[in-house]
């Protein structure tokens, strides 16, 4: 089982995230979207997503300091263990309560608004599931090993086993000593990456991050004497051909 689940499990979740991806793209492009109900309602959902967007957000970029920068680059930059302990449990916990509180408000927006309620699917059901329970479990296990002065360094099990994957020769005896509730965690994130390509998560795949460098958009008001000399008229105009 040990093996299973540190050495076949990961390899085989990144197969299917990936032929995933490209079968959805290939035979339902038009589908890849998030299927945005703001039609139906949009005052709580201005609310919630942001909330949940940034948090998931922080969370992840936690989670990618944590696995893939090992414990000589922070030393290396000034920080102590006990300084980055602080950031992480504090960080960590701060972006996973703003996540949830996020998906706890969309929940409650999906079952309190009859259209929203309407367009939600089974899918959509189990992604806030999988998607909860893995946040959650996540804080759980920060909060149950760890405390303000110490707590489970995880730099020194789950790190090394985390980039040891790509050199495919997965150090799978580091999770010998990992508290459960941290096992439980890492299970439910592979069981997460495994549902992108089949959820509506599958658009942070296709972020319109050319935005950011696309070149500005120019407006420029009307010429007045286009107009014939005279003032615009509200609303529609008849337009002679």
């Amino acid at each position: 089982m040990n093996t299973f689940l540190w050495g076949v499990l990961p390899y085989a979740v990144f197969v299917l995230l990936v032929s995933g991806l490209v079968w959805r793209h290939r035979y339902d492009k038009f589908g890849w979207t998030t299927r945005s109900s703001e039609v139906y309602e949009s005052r709580l959902l201005n609310i919630a997503s942001p909330m949940f967007h940034y948090g998931i957000l922080f969370v992840l970029v936690g989670h990618l300091m944590g696995l893939f920068v090992p414990a000589s680059w922070t030393d290396a930059v000034g920080m102590s263990e006990h300084t980055y302990h602080l950031l992480s449990l504090f960080g960590g916990c701060a972006a996973g309560l703003l996540a949830v509180t996020g998906i706890l408000m969309l929940i409650y927006r999906r079952r309190t608004n009859a259209a929203v309620l309407r367009a939600t699917t089974r899918n959509d059901k189990l992604m806030y599931v999988v998607l909860l329970a893995a946040i959650v479990m996540g804080m759980t296990a920060k909060l149950m090993h760890s405390d303000i002065h110490s707590g489970y360094d995880y730099r020194t099990t789950i790190a090394p086993w985390a980039r040891s994957l790509f050199t495919l020769h997965p150090r799978t005896g580091l999770w010998a000593g990992v508290p459960l509730a941290y096992r439980i965690h890492a299970v439910i994130g592979m069981a997460l990456f495994a549902l992108i390509p089949f959820s509506r998560l599958v658009h942070m795949f296709s972020a319109p991050l050319q935005y950011f460098f696309r070149p500005y958009v120019v407006y420029r008001s009307r010429d007045p004497e286009q107009l014939g000399g005279r003032a615009p008229r509200r609303g529609w105009e008849r337009v002679d051909y």
